[in-house]
């Protein structure tokens, strides 16, 4: 089978085309520096406040403060592997987690990703972890009674699940 050279750059640009790889510099940057898990980096031009990074090695971070010509920020995780000239890509998502049923009896770590051995959550549910409080009305009203342990506590000041509370006290003086 013979080709001219006019259907091989025909058939190259037909390829090309097809291929659908779109590399977009507004949703990707290079690490500049990187110092006790705060990292900057410069070049991710649509990144959102809040907004979840992705850096090598599956490693996560937090977009917190954005500047003109650059991006502050903190690394959910392990940091010893990132270096300069390192490629980060923005995610689209807001820091969120994993919620239901299927994380019952895990162990995971602040990202939601299990650390206990027990293999991957099967859970396709996420939810926002910075989100507004519901009002009053909307929680649920607090019925059950939590035991402190200590009797002064619980005669004089009756705590119940659910409800906010701040204690106040010294240290070692048994608030948790």
């Amino acid at each position: 089978m013979q080709l001219n050279p006019s259907e091989i750059s025909e058939l190259l640009k037909q390829r090309i085309e097809d291929l659908g790889v779109s590399a977009d510099l507004r949703t990707q940057g290079t690490v500049v520096s990187v110092t006790d898990g705060i990292c900057r980096v410069h070049g991710l031009k649509d990144v959102m406040q809040g907004e979840m990074l992705e850096f090598p090695n599956n490693t996560y971070g937090l977009a917190l403060n954005l500047e003109r010509d650059s991006v502050g920020a903190v690394i959910l995780g392990a940091y010893e592997h990132i270096r300069e000239g390192d490629m980060v890509k923005t995610t689209g998502r807001i820091l969120s987690v994993p919620v239901g049923p299927a994380l019952i009896g895990r162990v995971v770590n602040a990202l939601g990703q299990p650390i206990d051995g027990k293999g991957p959550i099967d859970t396709k549910e996420f939810d926002v972890v910075e989100k507004v409080a519901p009002g009053v009305i909307d929680r649920q009203s607090v019925s059950q009674p939590v035991q402190t342990g200590l009797k002064s506590v619980d005669a004089m000041i009756p705590i119940g699940r659910g409800q906010r509370e701040l204690i106040i006290g010294d240290r070692q003086t048994g608030k948790t």
